[in-house]
């Protein structure tokens, strides 16, 4: 292993950067500057193979039967633990000993309204805000931002309308029948909480704009419009004029990073919708899948940089950027480090944008066979750092460890696809898309060290296939509900679970549901969405019961008359393509197509720009058995401490790891009670250091979980 720096500039990096102290977890992702650092030094490199457990506590709320999850990164205030569970309750617990302090149902004081309104999906974090005596935890269930009080746990009445705001309100169409939520965090700034959120990937998706609310009253402060209106900067990138009108998505759904002193608000923004066709938004559509630099006070616009133009692949920005401090051409430069799904790290002024390495905007497959399609001729490839990842897939890289007959039919199938760019146009063949729609980076983010000047991303690597196919449009004059059924499936849920309903990428089967569901049952999920499903409400009733007749065989209504209920239709929307599912390409047994790692974790030099170490993250153990170390897909991110060390979970395999984060050593592991797809936290109380990680499971076929897990050396 190589030098990392010469001892000038390490001293210069360690006097300059270290001076902050991360000793505490405030904050979802450790701080505002997103780094997931602690400068705490109790557990180090020689001590770290003694940690045990400190505490566990348990929920009690795991949903097995619908592979419930906890992805929340807790934080810790004034030696209270806040976290969520995986039915969306929000507890606080003493984070010495795990004792619980109370809990928050949010299912108790929502359901003023209809249940219908209350989506059940993941959460990814908790907000704290404090003012004297007045402290308050704003936290987000389904399509509702709450605040509640930390001391008690009660409701704080006076915040928007009987302590919550829904988070339809402000986006400035109408959107009350559209999916609206928020997985991760807002951020702070000021007297302001500030929100980004999840909409629907399809032709049906809300506009994602960034609200800023008064934290006493829950009163919208300002609005940022991700999708830009007439007269405003960006507007002119999208060909068709009323666009801005129709178009949703351009959500910053991942979270922020906030430069406080500077007032800056870093807001990553996802892609316009529908992901993976983009002939009703021709253009580079700005800030579809920019990197936004705001006014955090007033929300005005500072400076974009945009990673992919004119997004087909879902390739937007998956987590916030890490704000950090390198030494560049003999200077200590403030920047962002922004990680990507295709392997990118792009590294830009904090101030400015302006990248510290050259940025490349090189010419890619761009004629499209798919009518309507105008894809970009050029994208963006940063000089340096260079790709944590590798960023296409040949027929050398399949999975030689296979059976010969899996092999045989993974190469069949890869002939028919097309492949060989990053950036491959999407086809009615099938595409390859690789990296995967899950990575390189994803939500988890990554580690900064102020120490070594390196980020550390872990990433997937698992290949995807996304196949276009026609919609028919046109209702038919009289139909029964099972045809109806088979129609209102093929254009809102055939995406996710499939042509063949067998489910895809992280969507289950529906071929057994009815087994699971009655009819009424079914009839609230498909109306409140559940994790990654999103709320039909746009359905009515009849189109609901339709979609029901045929998924859960219901033979007794399959024959009645559909009837078309009067409702107004935007044709604009009426997309001519959709996708036949997120497919991710695996073999008949499950493993993916292409040869390991699957999964790794990387140590990027935002110095000198290189990969200063790389491991393979997790393990298969059939293949691990064998000598084969393999990586598995990974979610939940690095933390990276003073004392030496990076923490991280998010494998499959359910092990905790500790690396030695100079060097990438594996220091140590221990075995979860349920996979920790989550981030870690690392705080300090009572002179003792900790690390907390929420192990939910779920994800990946892995057994749910309710557990909160602490460890802290033993007591001298």
């Amino acid at each position: 292993m190589r030098k990392l720096f010469s001892l000038p500039i390490l001293l210069v990096l360690f006097s300059c950067q270290s001076k902050k102290q991360y000793k505490d977890w405030k904050v979802f992702g450790g701080s505002k500057e997103n780094i997931h650092y602690s400068t705490l030094t109790q557990i180090d490199t020689a001590n770290v193979t003694q940690l045990q457990v400190a505490w566990m506590y348990h929920t009690g709320d795991a949903d097995t039967a619908n592979h419930s999850q906890i992805q929340c990164n807790p934080i810790v205030v004034d030696g209270i633990l806040y976290g969520t569970s995986p039915q969306l309750k929000l507890f606080a617990i003493d984070a010495a000993t795990g004792k619980p302090k109370w809990v928050f149902n949010p299912y108790d004081t929502s359901q003023k309204k209809s249940a219908e309104t209350f989506i059940m999906n993941n959460n990814r974090g908790v907000t704290y805000w404090e003012d004297g005596n007045d402290k308050r935890i704003f936290f987000a269930a389904g399509s509702y931002l709450f605040a509640i009080d930390a001391v008690t746990g009660k409701i704080i009445e006076g915040f928007g309308k009987e302590g919550k705001i829904d988070l339809h309100d402000g986006l400035e169409r109408d959107v009350n029948d559209l999916y609206v939520a928020a997985t991760s965090p807002g951020i702070i700034y000021r007297d302001m909480i500030i929100m980004g959120s999840r909409v629907s990937e399809g032709g049906d998706a809300a506009p994602g704009y960034i609200r800023a609310y008064d934290v006493h009253t829950g009163k919208i402060r300002w609005v940022f419009h991700t999708i830009p209106q007439p007269g405003e900067f960006g507007y002119d990138t999208w060909k068709d004029t009323v666009a801005w009108k129709h178009i949703g998505g351009a959500n910053c759904w991942s979270g922020f990073a906030l430069d406080e002193k500077r007032g800056i608000l870093f807001a990553p923004i996802g892609s316009a919708s529908f992901d993976f066709y983009g002939g009703k938004r021709k253009g580079n559509g700005l800030f579809a899948d920019c990197l936004l630099a705001i006014d955090a006070g007033t929300g005005k616009y500072k400076w974009h940089f945009q990673d992919v133009h004119h997004d087909t692949w879902d390739k937007d920005f998956p987590t916030p950027p890490a704000l950090v401090s390198v030494m560049h051409e003999g200077k200590l430069v403030d920047a962002v480090a922004q990680p990507t799904k295709t392997g990118f790290v792009f590294l830009l002024d904090r101030e400015t944008g302006k990248p510290l390495f050259p940025i490349e905007e090189k010419r890619v497959p761009h004629n499209s066979e798919i009518e309507g399609e105008e894809l970009s001729a050029t994208q963006p490839f940063p000089t340096l750092p260079k790709s944590f990842m590798r960023q296409t897939l040949t027929e050398n890289d399949l999975n030689n460890l296979l059976p010969d007959s899996s092999y045989q039919d993974i190469k069949k199938r890869f002939a028919t696809y097309k492949s060989g760019n990053v950036f491959q146009p999407i086809s009615k063949e099938g595409t390859i898309v690789f990296p995967g729609l899950d990575g390189g980076a994803e939500w988890g983010g990554s580690g900064f060290d102020p120490e070594t000047g390196l980020l550390y991303v872990n990433a997937n690597e698992i290949p995807w296939v996304i196949t276009l196919t026609d919609v028919k449009n046109a209702v038919p004059k009289k139909e029964n509900l099972l045809q109806a059924g088979i129609r209102l499936y093929n254009s809102n849920c055939m995406t996710c679970h499939g042509p063949d309903r067998k489910g895809s990428g992280n969507y289950p089967s529906l071929l057994e549901v009815n087994k699971k569901y009655n009819e009424q049952d079914f009839l609230n999920v498909v109306s409140t969405g559940r994790r990654m499903m999103p709320a039909f409400k746009q359905l009515s009733e009849e189109e609901k019961s339709a979609i029901a007749s045929f998924i859960l065989n219901i033979k007794s209504s399959q024959q009645k008359t559909f009837v078309e209920a009067p409702k107004p239709v935007d044709t604009f929307l009426n997309l001519p393509y959709t996708i036949t599912g997120y497919n991710k390409f695996v073999s008949k047994e499950g493993y993916p197509a292409n040869m390991p790692p699957w999964g790794t974790l990387n140590a990027v030099n935002l110095v000198t720009g290189e990969i200063d170490w790389r491991d393979t993250l997790g393990d298969y153990p059939e293949f691990k058995k064998k000598g084969i170390h393999t990586g598995t897909e990974n979610y939940g991110g690095p933390v990276v401490t003073a004392g030496g060390l990076l923490f991280i979970a998010a494998t499959s395999d359910g092990k905790l790891r500790a690396f030695n984060k100079r060097s990438g050593k594996l220091l140590w592991e221990t075995e979860l009670p349920a996979a920790g797809f989550a981030t870690p936290s690392v705080y300090e109380l009572n002179g003792k250091e900790y690390l907390v990680i929420a192990c939910g499971g779920g994800k990946l076929h892995a057994q749910s979980g309710d557990a909160y897990v602490a460890f802290a050396l033993p007591a001298k």
